[in-house]
C-alpha cells in the first residue's frame, strides 16, 4: 500500500514539477471554498479535466507553503485499491507520514463513487478528523445522497469542456488588436474541435471516438451489466444525430427494436455519464413531465466526431447550452414556435435566448419572442454576440 501511495503522490519527493495547463476559472471557484470545511465535489464528463484541476489545486497549495506530505491524492478506480475502504487508505497514509489526528491534511479522491458507501465515509472523515476533502466523479450519481450524509457539508462544481475562451488559452493564440477579426475564424475552428482538453492539444479525432468507446463500455455496459452492446452503441449514434432536437423515446425504441422502457433507461445512463444533457419544456409541472425532452451533446467535438461538422446552427446552439447549463434552462414553445432557451428564474435573472448562426428568426419566432413576458431577451447570432452572455456566466 505504501508503495502505491508513493506512486500516486510523486510530489512527496524533491524536484517534482507540475506541468499542467491552467484552468483559472475552476481554480478560482475552488479556492473560494478552500478555507471552509466544506467537501468540494467535482463532477463532469470523463477526461474533461477534473483530475488535472485537482492537481492544479494541489500544486497551488504546495506553492502557498502547505507541507507536501500533508496532501494525499488517490484515484479510487485503481484495481489495487479494490480491497481498501477510503477510511483504510487515509489511515495507511497517516501511518506512512506519522501524521497525528489533530494535524490538518488535504485529501484528493479521484473517481470517489467507485467506492461503496463513499458519502458515509467522507462524512466520517469530515466529522472526526482535521481534513479538507476534494473528490471527483464522472457520474451524476454524485448528486444522489439518499441518506443526506453530505447535506450541508459539500459543494458541487461541474467541470465542463473548454469553452471558447479556454480553448484560445490552450491553443496559446494571441492576437493584436488589429487582428481581432480573426476571432470569427478561430471560433468556427473551435465549433469543429469542441472542448475536450487532450483532443484540443493533440487534434487526433480517433482519440474522441476511442474515449467514447471506453466510456460506453466501462461506465454504461460493464457498470450496468448490459447484454445489448450493439444497441447501446447504435443508440449513441442516434443521440448525436438528434443533438438540438426533441427526443421521442418511442421513435428511438422503434428504430432500435427495443422496448420504450429500455430506451428510456439507456438514455438515462448516457445522461448520468454527462455524454448528453436533456432539458424540459418550459411550462406548468404537467407540461414539463409529459412533453418530450430536448437533447444536447456533452461536448460538441464528440458530436462532430460521429456526425461530421455540419449544421453549424445546431452546433452553436449546443455550445450555448453548455455555457448556460448551470442556469437550468428549458426550451420555450408558444403558438407553434420554439425559442431555444429560457433560464430558470430560481437561478438568477430570467433570460429568453434564441440561437442563430448567420440566420434570422422566422416570423412566428419573432412574434413569440416579442410577446414573451421575460425581462431579459437575447438573440445570439454567432461569435460577435457571445459577450451578451457575460451576465449569465458564474
Amino acid at each position: 500500500m505504501q508503495k502505491l501511495l508513493n506512486t500516486f503522490n510523486p510530489w512527496w519527493d524533491a524536484g517534482y514539477s507540475f506541468q499542467i495547463q491552467k484552468r483559472d476559472r475552476y481554480l478560482k471557484k475552488i479556492f473560494q471554498h478552500m478555507e471552509s470545511r466544506d467537501i468540494i465535489l467535482l463532477t463532469g464528463l470523463r477526461r474533461v479535466g477534473k483530475t488535472s484541476i485537482m492537481k492544479l489545486v494541489l500544486g497551488e497549495l504546495i506553492s502557498q507553503g502547505v507541507d507536501k506530505t500533508r496532501i494525499l491524492f488517490v484515484s479510487l478506480d485503481d484495481f489495487l485499491f479494490n480491497e481498501k475502504s477510503i477510511i483504510d487508505i487515509v489511515a495507511e497514509y497517516r501511518l506512512l507520514h506519522k501524521i497525528r489526528m489533530e494535524e490538518k491534511i488535504h485529501l484528493f479522491f479521484d473517481e470517489v463513487t467507485y467506492k461503496d458507501k463513499w458519502q458515509q465515509q467522507l462524512k466520517n472523515l469530515y466529522d472526526k478528523e482535521n481534513v479538507k476533502i476534494i473528490a471527483s466523479s464522472s457520474s451524476s450519481s454524485i448528486f444522489i445522497d439518499e441518506n443526506a450524509y453530505l447535506t450541508g457539508r459539500s459543494r458541487i462544481i461541474e467541470v465542463k469542456p473548454l469553452d471558447f475562451d479556454e480553448w484560445i488559452e490552450f491553443k496559446d493564440i494571441k492576437l493584436k488588436a488589429v487582428d481581432q477579426d480573426l476571432m470569427v475564424a478561430y471560433f468556427d475552428e473551435y465549433l469543429s474541435d469542441g472542448g475536450m482538453p487532450e483532443f484540443v492539444l493533440k487534434k487526433d479525432r480517433a482519440y474522441l471516438q476511442n474515449l467514447v468507446e471506453q466510456l460506453i463500455y466501462k461506465d454504461i455496459i460493464a457498470r450496468h451489466n448490459i447484454k445489448m452492446k450493439t444497441e447501446i452503441k447504435d443508440l449513441f449514434l442516434l443521440l448525436m444525430e438528434r443533438s438540438g432536437k426533441q427526443l421521442s423515446i418511442n421513435n428511438i425504441a422503434k428504430i432500435l427494436n427495443i422496448t420504450p422502457s429500455n430506451a428510456k433507461r439507456y438514455i438515462e445512463y448516457f445522461e448520468e455519464t454527462f455524454l448528453i444533457g436533456l432539458i424540459k419544456k418550459y411550462g406548468k409541472t404537467n407540461e414539463k413531465i409529459t412533453s418530450q425532452n430536448k437533447l444536447y451533446s456533452g461536448d460538441i467535438g464528440i458530436r462532430n466526431a460521429y456526425t461530421g461538422y455540419r449544421d453549424k446552427g445546431a452546433v452553436f446552439e449546443n455550445y450555448i447550452y453548455l455555457k448556460i447549463k448551470e442556469k437550468k434552462p428549458y426550451y420555450y414553445v408558444e403558438d407553434g414556435a420554439e425559442i431555444d432557451f429560457i433560464t430558470d428564474r430560481y437561478f438568477g435573472s430570467q433570460y429568453l435566448i434564441e440561437c442563430k448562426y448567420n440566420s434570422e428568426l422566422t416570423e412566428k419566432q419573432k412574434k413569440v419572442f416579442e410577446k414573451a413576458v421575460v425581462k431579459n431577451k437575447i438573440i445570439l447570432n454567432g461569435y460577435t454576440d457571445l459577450h451578451l452572455l457575460k451576465e449569465l456566466e458564474d
